[in-house]
């Protein structure tokens, strides 16, 4: 392999990378409060992608409007999940979660089959991200840059909101404790559902790239990347965020360089994924930058 087909692969790695990393975040988040998979998550992609696509052409919003709103939107519906189908059961066995979380997607991606369709359609990918930058003999799409510049300016912000405010602090003490966080007096179904604004509102923002990066959407394009940012959580060590940053962007590179490396077995880098995260959870279970978890 030349250099330049090297660099040119590294640079993409990074650019999965990151997209993997915004979804994994919300994974952690929500683990390291309630130690639930939600496993809906990763249909907000979907939820985001469609909410921009009909803002552009049933509501003539352009791009720069129409992606904050579906931002927004999917956030607060990440915010209903949680009330509709988690905060009824917060205090059933974990296992009753994990359920209601499967069910969730299941609902999530069917409604949308029946609502819209299964005829996968088409995502516009504005001219600001379309254009093309040459580097020498590198040939660079403004998107690739892009997505880990906002992964790292939406990382940056979250990471200010968790460790610089008290509805931070509250987010820590809860990871923590979750009862003793009850007993001083703080509201936790209030910071459960920043949460999940929070980790939605960043996997919509993934989601956006994801369909510019790959501009055909239907309901179910959220399952794979939503797994597979499940598995750069475990990676990275489910609960910590940076962790699950981390995660996503050796993930993205693994799967990259995989499949640049071995083109003969580009059609299994999906079950490369997965047996990363078989020898993580053999090996060292608790990921990177993961801590064992009091039983």
């Amino acid at each position: 392999m030349s250099l330049t087909l090297f660099l040119q692969q590294i640079i993409n790695g990074i650019s999965l990378g990151s997209l993997y990393a915004l979804i994994a975040i919300g994974y952690t988040m929500v683990y390291g409060i309630l130690r639930l998979i939600n496993f809906a998550h990763g249909d907000l992609l979907m939820v985001a992608a469609y909410v921009a696509i009909y803002g552009i052409s049933l509501l003539s919003l352009p791009w720069y409007l129409a992606f904050p709103f579906a931002i927004i939107v999917t956030g607060v519906i990440g915010i209903l999940l949680d009330r509709v189908a988690y905060r009824p059961l917060r205090g059933a066995p974990r296992i009753s979660l994990l359920i209601s979380a499967i069910g969730a997607s299941f609902l999530m991606e069917n409604l949308a089959l029946v609502l819209i369709g299964g005829v996968a359609q088409p995502f516009p990918r504005p001219a600001f991200f379309s254009h093309v930058i040459d580097v020498g003999n590198l040939h660079i799409l403004v998107l690739t840059i892009y997505s880990p510049i906002i992964t790292l300016l939406l990382v940056l912000g979250l990471l200010f909101i968790v460790f610089r405010t008290k509805t931070g602090k509250a987010m820590r003490a809860a990871s923590l404790d979750f009862e003793a966080t009850r007993l001083m007096g703080i509201n936790l179904d209030r910071i459960i559902a920043i949460t999940f604004l929070l980790g939605s509102s960043l996997a919509a923002a993934g989601g956006l790239m994801w369909a510019m990066k790959y501009p055909q959407i239907n309901p179910f394009m959220g399952v794979l990347p939503g797994l597979k940012a499940f598995i750069a959580a475990v990676v990275g060590g489910i609960g910590n965020i940076v962790g699950a940053v981390l995660g996503g962007f050796l993930l993205g590179l693994c799967e990259i360089l995989i499949v640049a490396l071995l083109p003969d077995l580009a059609e299994y880098r999906d079950a490369f994924a997965f047996l990363i995260l078989i020898v993580v959870l053999l090996f060292k279970p608790t990921g990177i930058m993961g801590e064992p978890l009091a039983s």
